[in-house]
């Protein structure tokens, strides 16, 4: 696997603080060679106020400027710049990730508030669905080192595309973790003693030591949750199955749980 050289940062002008941009410069700095980031600017219709009354949506060049050019050529990182204004926010950002032929996107995930639960639009869910490469969720007050990497992982699975998507999972995770030289655990969570996950089987699957294995009983988004604070996980991997287009079932139980269990970037990886 290639060292991902081409990331795909999107910035939403409704924003006043772009952590997805701010996150793509300091871990480029982590790089032995700082990879070119493609500034994507659009508006999340699902999400935002996009009636004339809310004057965030009103940018000049001075607003690119010091926002985008200025942080990017700063940190002496290649760039390149687009504005959609296309209403489908979701097939916009993948099929221009796609056309660039992106490793990955960095997408900003706003911060839960005290007064509502967490809650992703479904065009954000479709964008995890689709993405022909890893779509980073960045989150607000996430540490932004790259030390410790957790990788989330199904060794019980016996569909093919499930096997197919612990071998990308577990890939990326190394990947990830040469390039940043963190440590890499993996945790498989399980709900009974019948789905009980062949240890050894997921060391000589991963190489790792025993000591970076972790079996644990419950939710995965629970067991995931409570061992990324113990080891102190900077980043989260996952994985999710692409389902065909069928709109109303993309939303996975378990990894709507995940994402709203933890305030940790997560990446997930995508399998048609």
């Amino acid at each position: 696997m290639s060292r991902p050289e081409k990331l795909f940062v999107v910035v939403d002008p409704n924003d006043d603080h772009h952590i997805a941009l701010e996150r793509a410069i300091i871990t480029s700095a982590l790089h032995t060679t700082k990879p070119h980031v493609h500034a994507f600017v659009a508006v999340d219709g699902d999400a935002v106020d996009t009636r004339s009354s809310n004057d965030r949506l009103f940018r000049d060049l001075t607003w690119f400027e010091k926002n985008i050019k200025s942080p990017l050529a700063s940190a002496g990182i290649s760039y390149t710049m687009e504005i959609s204004w296309s209403s489908e926010w979701q097939k916009s950002i993948v099929d221009s990730a796609k056309r660039l032929g992106s490793d990955l996107i960095y997408l900003p995930v706003h911060a839960k508030t005290n007064q509502s639960r967490f809650s992703f639009t479904e065009s954000k869910w479709d964008l995890l669905k689709t993405a022909s490469c890893p779509v980073v969720l960045i989150r607000p007050g996430a540490k932004a080192q790259r030390k410790v990497i957790l990788a989330a992982a199904n060794f019980q699975a016996q569909r093919d595309v499930q096997i197919e998507l612990n071998k990308k999972i577990i890939a990326q995770a190394k990947h990830f973790a040469d390039v940043y030289g963190a440590d890499v655990h993996v945790i498989n969570g399980y709900m009974d003693s019948m789905t009980y996950p062949d240890r050894a089987k997921i060391i000589n699957e991963t190489g790792l030591p025993n000591e970076k294995i972790h079996v644990e009983n419950g939710y995965t988004s629970d067991v995931v949750s409570v061992l990324a604070a113990k080891i102190n996980a900077d980043l989260i991997i996952m994985g999710t199955l692409g389902q065909n287009g069928m709109t109303k079932t993309r939303r996975g139980n378990t990894a709507e749980r995940l994402i709203a269990a933890v305030d940790t970037d997560v990446m997930v990886i995508n399998h048609e």
